[in-house]
């Protein structure tokens, strides 16, 4: 039975007069003042009935209610107010606000207040299996490392914050997030300043993405030979693709195919791909005097042991002058749409040639036009689905 059905049933128990004198009194107070008298009210009569005593709380009830009518839409539980009372804690509407303006410290009061021994989580159920809350805090901050992961996955733990108060809680540890910023910016963000704490500068500083690729298609239309009796030309339309995939470690691959993303996405999870044409490199960061981010790299194509060709070796073969190939990337970083930092602008694209003979280099610079379109970064859940080692 409601606690409205119940104070209507033992209305005719109540002194009528007394109720009404004191009804008179209460309509020369403010609404506020009839608020707050009337939560104070409601919340004694929920006391007195979880203590046993009916009689006393019902009349707490109907004061509160001849005060505020919808006074129990008023007031908000953190827990049932049917349970058994233990633990059971009241909140106001008027401290919502506040609360949810800094929900950490909200669930950690929560936590410390709620028992003598400090427990993230209780099961809901009763089970004779052990509880994942018996494990130790140290125990407990390790599983979330794996969680994260080597590959940043900061966005399964922030999904693992959704469980419960005491999840949230380990998931906001500081700890975490510092490492996650030391992994990405390196001795670049030894200063909080100017952000808060470490999550947010993660979220917040400009950063290239690890769980996806950032990919761009490319569209021209090319100009083809004339027929033998010039009748005709033929014109044809070249498609490609290009992929950047950038690692945590400093690591980069980019890959330029005809392939649609379907079929070279799986193939770029890790950096023992078997694809030839793929480029291998490193990365860093750099941010401008004008807080633009940019991502400078130098890729070389992957090294392959040639076998010895046992045809030609009794043969003088005219010696050739052995060089290494690089190619230096400079991609600014921005963001489009909903999304943060998903995409990369081309401003700079040279190939580099050493020659191991005289130690000379050679460098020729490609002119950044229409050709080279942005690039947009793609989540693929497959590359965060397996954790290899914790942070």
């Amino acid at each position: 039975m409601s606690r409205a059905c119940l104070c209507y049933t033992a209305e005719a128990e109540e002194d009528c007069h007394s109720d009404a004198d004191r009804v008179d009194a209460d309509e020369n107070e403010s609404p506020a003042e009839r608020d707050l008298q009337a939560r104070e009210l409601f919340l004694k009569a929920v006391e007195e009935e979880q203590n046993g005593a009916l009689y006393e709380a019902i009349k707490f009830y109907r004061r509160a209610m001849q005060l505020v009518p919808d006074i129990e839409f008023k007031i908000t539980y953190t827990r049932s107010p049917d349970g058994d009372g233990v633990g059971n804690s009241y909140s106001e509407d008027n401290d919502d606000d506040s609360k949810m303006a800094d929900l950490l410290s909200y669930f950690q009061q929560q936590l410390t207040f709620q028992e003598s021994v400090l427990k993230l989580c209780q099961p809901e159920l009763e089970t004779s299996q052990t509880h994942i809350s018996v494990l130790p805090m140290e125990v407990l901050m390790y599983i979330f490392r794996w969680v994260v992961s080597s590959d940043l996955d900061l966005r399964s733990l922030e999904q693992l914050s959704l469980v419960c108060r005491g999840f949230y809680v380990c998931a906001r540890d500081p700890e975490i997030w510092r490492l996650a910023c030391l992994k990405v910016w390196g001795r670049g963000c030894m200063k909080l300043v100017p952000y808060s704490s470490w999550r947010e500068m993660f979220l917040e500083r400009p950063r290239v993405r690890f769980d996806g690729v950032y990919i761009s298609k490319t569209t021209y239309i090319r100009q083809g030979e004339q027929s033998l009796d010039g009748f005709y030309r033929a014109w044809h339309q070249v498609e490609y693709y290009r992929y950047i995939r950038f690692f945590p470690d400093g690591h980069v691959m980019m890959l330029t195919t005809p392939e649609e993303p379907q079929s070279i996405v799986p193939r770029l999870r890790t950096r023992n791909t078997r694809t030839d044409a793929i480029l291998l490199g490193h990365y860093r960061l750099s941010q401008d005097a004008d807080n633009q981010t940019k991502v400078f790299a130098v890729i070389t194509k992957k090294k392959e042991d040639k076998p010895l060709d046992y045809k030609y070796r009794y043969f003088r073969r005219v010696p050739v002058q052995e060089a290494d190939h690089s190619f230096h990337v400079g991609l600014q970083l921005c963001s489009s749409g909903h999304q943060r930092f998903n995409k990369l602008i081309w401003i700079h694209h040279s190939c580099h040639i050493t020659y191991k003979s005289t130690g000379e280099t050679a460098v020729s610079a490609f002119e950044i036009d229409k050709m080279y379109t942005p690039l947009f970064f793609a989540r693929v859940r497959s590359y965060t689905a397996f954790s290899e080692r914790p942070l």
